[in-house]
């Protein structure tokens, strides 16, 4: 039975207050600060900061019929730490009981998105852009439930000095996971090092998707261009000693001199293990109807076969829409901040909302006619706006919500394939904010 959506709010303002307490005896709360009862208390404050959409400041406050104004609001803003927010979402995260596997494991995506900030040339999200006005840009690394299409866990890294592989092993090391878990990722994540510690973590297994051609690792550079399934094994070692080539190990060349000036052209590895290490992977490589072929390398096991691996792959497209939901209909596109640190609360508050809201549209049911030519499912963009408004207690009644739900269905048109139209996009400054 699904839950209600009176009980997604109940964990979710669990969450908030749990949060709170910590950060009242966090170190890093101004002293004396939220001590007076003030319009914008420490969990009223919070819980704008998770209801606001995109439109500028003012306008939020009264959408939410807060009475004070936009100077008073970002002189509390000040106060908080971005800490408090990503405690509510792993908080939340762990409230709730999110049930949909693939025989047996939890499914996870995971990528990097770029959140667009003002423009600080003293910021350290500031990227210089030759001759021309340089702008500001945070990457997010996230975790992405494709079953339950909720967001687990985040890194966020300003552009610059932006670290996927990094930010995968520190979210491998950092965090636990209890269930049976796979993880899929991109040729961005193709690493030895990732692989390592994949295998040396506890009930995570990995599915990536690496070079073929030239640039490939060389173990996998030498298999035929065909469909195939097998397994390959090598050894990786951070020397060059004689015995070390004869016997055909991998050499990575890592900075073990700290002190040593390198050359530019030197590229360096970063490796966390052993040396030498044994490693085993399974390569599948699969044919496309266009008829190129993709090579993923996993740990999974043989009672998951080659055809059930493409469906795997194939669902970690479902990240890449729930990043346009986040932008667009969550609001991420548009932060209120003029810094990096109103940035940092703005992404975690952007993720919990999306939960929250993703958590309540997965259990309202939509009857299909069976004379339909597509099935219907919730529209996430309206489900988004409804389900702020429950959040905020503008829609109090959870039948009335969901009644309003049920109204507001898609066609679920299968097989659909688009050219992606990729584009840079500055940040969208809050004079020019289209309003919502």
């Amino acid at each position: 039975m699904s839950a209600k959506p009176s009980e997604f709010k109940e964990k979710l303002n669990k969450a908030i207050k749990e949060a709170i307490e910590r950060f009242r005896e966090d170190d890093s709360m101004p002293q004396g600060a939220f001590s007076r009862e003030r319009i914008f208390s420490l969990k009223v404050l919070t819980k704008i900061i998770l209801a606001m959409g995109g439109g500028d400041i003012a306008q939020e406050l009264e959408n939410l019929n807060i009475e004070a104004s936009k100077a008073a609001f970002s002189q509390q803003r000040k106060k908080l730490s971005w800490t408090l927010f990503e405690d509510i979402f792993e908080t939340f995260n762990s409230l709730c009981n999110d049930e949909q596997t693939y025989k047996g494991y939890r499914v996870f995506a995971v990528d990097g998105t770029a959140v667009n900030v003002a423009t600080d040339p003293a910021a350290q999200s500031y990227m210089p852009n030759g001759s021309r006005k340089g702008y500001n840009q945070l990457h997010a690394n996230i975790v992405f439930d494709v079953l339950n299409k909720t967001y687990q866990h985040c890194q966020i890294q300003p552009q610059p000095h932006a670290d996927e592989v990094g930010a995968m092993c520190f979210m491998l090391t950092w965090y636990t996971y209890p269930e049976k878990t796979l993880v899929i990722a991109d040729r961005g994540y193709e690493a030895y090092n990732v692989f390592a510690y994949f295998l040396e973590s506890l009930n995570v297994d990995f599915l990536i998707r690496v070079k073929q051609n030239k640039s490939a690792m060389r173990e996998i550079r030498r298999l035929p261009m065909e469909e195939l399934d097998i397994d390959i094994s090598f050894t990786l070692t951070t020397t060059q000693t004689k015995a070390d080539k004869e016997n055909g190990y991998i050499y990575i060349q890592t900075a073990k001199n700290a002190k040593k000036k390198y050359s530019a052209k030197t590229r360096m590895r970063r490796w966390d293990f052993p040396s030498p290490y044994h490693m085993t992977l399974r390569i599948v490589r699969i044919r496309l109807s266009t008829g190129e072929y993709e090579t993923l390398a996993t740990s999974l096991p043989r009672s998951i076969t080659a055809e059930e691996i493409k469906e795997l792959y194939h669902l970690r497209w479902h990240e890449e829409t729930a990043f346009r939901e986040l932008k667009y209909a969550v609001g991420l596109e548009r932060i209120h901040g003029r810094s990096d640190e109103f940035a940092y609360p703005e992404i975690f508050a952007a993720l919990i909302m999306a939960n929250f809201c993703s958590r309540i549209a997965l259990s309202a049911i939509i009857e299909n006619n069976p004379g339909n030519k597509f099935l219907y499912a919730v529209n996430r963009k309206m489900s988004i706006v409804l389900c702020r408004k429950y959040f905020s207690d503008i829609i109090s009644d959870e039948k009335i919500l969901m009644e309003k739900i049920k109204k507001h269905t898609e066609a679920i048109r299968p097989d659909r394939h688009n050219i992606r139209n990729l584009r840079v996009k500055s940040f969208s400054g809050f004079t020019y904010r289209i309003p919502t």
